[in-house]
């Protein structure tokens, strides 16, 4: 079907379903879902072609300065859907839109739906098709206070939750790391979560494998979903992103997908899937034929039927690791998550079955059944990032990997948690960095790999953000300063 016959169903479909309002949204720079909503009766079909303009990009960060300020919504019909909470009298539906420049200048290049479109384009261009399945963790909570904007009366925050360990009275408290895997009543969120994937697939068409308790405390969630294209995927986080936040709203509670709210209990990642598939004669001809192979397939390799293509684009990832962290761990918060003891993956190094690596070959099956199956999962990336920006900043570095023919060395089939400092070297493991502001500095001086995607002006909009983020909480006392030096 052809976007102008997609565009006039939606129309068709606008007048049946009596919908009432518009929601047009699109993501900033740091991966905020931001929008603006326009009455039925006002939304033309010209929309669909010519934009919408209504937008200052000098209000949404990362975006444009104020003298080239006036920027187009240009919706994508594709992504329409009923959004479920809206009440009845103004049922309102949701299209995703694209960013473009006002005065027919061409696409924004700071949006970050661009960019994952230009990876895709990109590896269209290198014969490679991929398909994407991130695991998204985040916690909900039954209410969290801060106190932060009157820094001399003190810095706090404080989270509530029936399931905290530091809880009681209310039900079954998860102690620490004890979290996987529950069932209810211990599991207070499987109609939470369950309500979450009903209306991902209902109202929105995107399709969950499954949802289960993560290892915290607290109510750590995670939900994944059927593997889907690059574009299509990043739509999908930020659409499970608005639906997981909106359920708990509704529900009396909050969602969060910072990385790190709990000290002492394991962090939410966003362990991301990814193969590359391909053939002879092209990818597209080959989608129409139903005929695609997964390149990241081998059944002579006995170690984990991973292709050589598949180790170089291992070896990308391994080469870039450190400069990916500035995109894929974006916040401050981040680098509270990549510290040893608690699985997140604070070593640069492949394996197979192995969670203490930062890159994992999944090994659960084997055999040519297992074929569409084989991917390489990218530990590092957490829940705060930019979907559309993550997924194309790996498939950047993993097809420099695949273009440079990158050897990934050999795998570490170790629990390096346990390694010595010595062994590591001896091994040539390194370490992803340790704050926000080392990974922009590995990022400075090590982005060529980004280019044929990213342009510069972004790359300078992302180092400047998190440089500033960086700024803001390390010029700020921290509580526990208090405990350690106060008597010094």
């Amino acid at each position: 079907m052809t976007q102008e016959e997609v565009a006039s169903k939606v129309m068709q479909k606008i007048v049946e379903e009596g919908i009432r309002f518009i929601d047009l949204q699109f993501t900033d720079v740091p991966g905020r879902l931001q929008h603006i909503t326009i009455p039925a009766i006002r939304f033309k079909s010209s929309y669909f072609i010519e934009g919408v303009p209504k937008l200052d990009g000098s209000s949404i960060r990362g975006f444009v300065e104020i003298f080239e300020s006036d920027l187009v919504l240009k919706p994508d019909p594709s992504t329409f859907a009923i959004i479920p909470w809206s009440s009845p009298e103004n049922k309102t539906a949701r299209l995703l839109c694209d960013v473009y420049k006002g005065y027919g200048g061409g696409r924004l290049l700071k949006d970050p739906r661009y960019i994952a479109q230009k990876a895709e384009e990109y590896a269209l261009e290198q014969g490679f098709l991929s398909y994407w399945g991130p695991e998204l963790e985040f916690f909900v909570f039954k209410r969290v206070t801060w106190d932060v904007l009157n820094p001399y009366r003190g810095q706090s925050y404080s989270i509530e939750s029936p399931e905290a360990a530091w809880s009681s009275g209310e039900g079954y408290p998860i102690r620490f790391k004890e979290g996987y895997f529950p069932v209810p009543p211990h599991d207070t969120l499987m109609e939470y979560r369950s309500t979450v994937t009903r209306i991902m697939e209902d109202y929105f068409g995107v399709a969950c494998e499954a949802h289960h308790h993560e290892v915290a405390t607290a109510g750590q969630c995670e939900i994944d979903m059927v593997r889907d294209r690059l574009v299509k995927m990043a739509d999908n986080v930020m659409t499970l992103k608005y639906v997981i936040k909106n359920v708990a709203f509704q529900q009396g509670m909050v969602a969060t997908m910072m990385p790190k709210p709990i000290f002492g209990d394991n962090a939410s990642g966003m362990h991301v899937h990814v193969s590359l598939w391909g053939g002879n004669p092209s990818p597209a001809k080959l989608v129409e034929e139903g005929k695609l192979i997964n390149l990241f397939y081998d059944a002579e390799d006995e170690y984990a039927e991973l292709s050589q293509l598949g180790r170089y684009f291992v070896g990308g990832l391994l080469e870039h690791s450190r400069a990916l962290t500035a995109i894929t761990n974006p916040t401050t918060n981040s680098y509270r998550r990549l510290v040893p003891g608690y699985e997140a993956p604070v070593f640069i190094a492949w394996s197979r079955s192995n969670r203490s690596a930062n890159i994992r070959i999944p090994v659960y099956e084997k055999g040519v059944g297992s074929a569409p199956k084989k991917r390489v999962e990218f530990r590092t990336p957490d829940p705060s990032c930019n979907p559309y920006l993550c997924f194309a900043a790996i498939m950047s570095a993993g097809l420099d990997g695949v273009k440079k023919k990158i050897d990934p060395g050999d795998p570490v089939d170790e629990n390096i948690y346990h390694l010595t400092p010595e062994r590591r070297k001896q091994l040539g493991i390194k370490e992803l960095p340790g704050s926000l502001k080392e990974a922009v500095e590995c990022l400075k001086s090590d982005n060529e790999f980004l280019k044929p995607i990213f342009s510069n002006e972004l790359l300078d909009s992302i180092i400047d953000n998190a440089l500033n983020e960086y700024l803001q909480v390390s010029a700020r006392p921290h509580p526990y300063e208090f405990y350690l030096y106060f008597d010094i």
